[in-house]
């Protein structure tokens, strides 16, 4: 099943036709909002605001770990993510799509970002840590429909809520080599890797950041809700024509993250533990 989790601006799904919404509470507390199951196009899927219904939830305050638990326990095995981001790059335009490859975390340690810990020990690679399944698929359909779909990108993670200062920005882009800058793909995309599910997201960049020497360039709250409306409509076509052709069947490294990733034998964990590592594996 393939969950889609709805970035700034998107509460709700465009043409998803309601089966079930669904109150589900993890061991690390309830998700953002409610689970949606219904169908968009020929798909099954499980919709979640990443930010809550009425946008409550600061980046550091979302509670990524029961959101991606929460998916898991409903069946979800591929996440695709929509996320507004800052270009650190001229040739990614202002409502131009991408599909980041790589991250750099710049957050400050607030966010809870692993299953893991407290007598249960595992350590997976991220190395790749974007499904390349799912970013192939969403690129095809970019192409299909003859939209701009930048991939091979690295996102820096930043920690938020403030927008960026014009040294910050500087280094991410020409020390840390980043082309997108955002707030919320960490520990969300790791997290989607420890629990065994295939993860991508589609952003959209709003603004060129602040790097730029033309200040009407540099990104404002105002300027990134403005942008980031008028682009939705690219994300939902993809979505749309995303689900409404068969995924490719491969075999996927994704799903089989945790297979030598565990180092605590599993005759010395709790019953607890082994429930939580019963739904990561599914």
């Amino acid at each position: 099943m393939i969950g889609i989790i709805g970035g700034t601006g998107i509460y709700r799904m465009e043409g998803l036709e309601l089966i079930e919404k669904r109150a589900v509470s993890t061991p690390f507390g309830d998700p953002s909002a409610p689970l949606l199951r219904g169908r968009l196009g020929k798909q099954e899927v499980v919709f979640l605001p990443r930010h809550g219904n009425q946008h409550q939830f600061l980046p550091s305050e979302v509670n990524y770990r029961a959101n991606i638990y929460a998916l898991k326990m409903v069946g979800v095995t591929k996440i695709i993510g929509i996320s507004a981001v800052g270009s650190l790059r001229r040739e990614i335009a202002p409502g131009d799509l991408s599909v980041p490859d790589q991250y750099f975390d710049w957050t400050r340690g607030q966010r809870e970002g692993s299953f893991f810990g407290k007598g249960l020990v595992a350590h997976i690679s991220t190395a790749k840590p974007v499904c390349p399944a799912l970013t192939s698929a969403i690129s095809r359909a970019g192409q299909a429909l003859e939209l701009t779909v930048h991939v091979n990108k690295s996102y820096a993670c930043v920690e938020g809520p403030r927008l960026g200062t014009q040294a910050e920005s500087f280094f991410l882009r020409d020390s840390a080599g980043c082309d997108l800058v955002g707030m919320t793909n960490i520990p969300e995309a790791f997290l989607a890797r420890e629990a065994q599910i295939c993860y991508a997201t589609i952003t959209i960049a709003t603004d060129y950041d602040c790097w730029l020497d033309d200040p009407e360039q540099h990104v404002s709250v105002a300027k990134v809700l403005e942008l980031y409306g008028k682009s939705l409509h690219k994300v939902n076509s993809l979505l749309k024509y995303l689900l409404n052709n068969p995924f490719p069947e491969v075999e996927c490294q994704c799903r089989a993250s945790l297979k030598e990733a565990l180092l605590t034998p599993e005759d010395a964990l709790t019953d607890d533990q082994k429930t939580l590592l019963t739904v990561l594996r599914k």
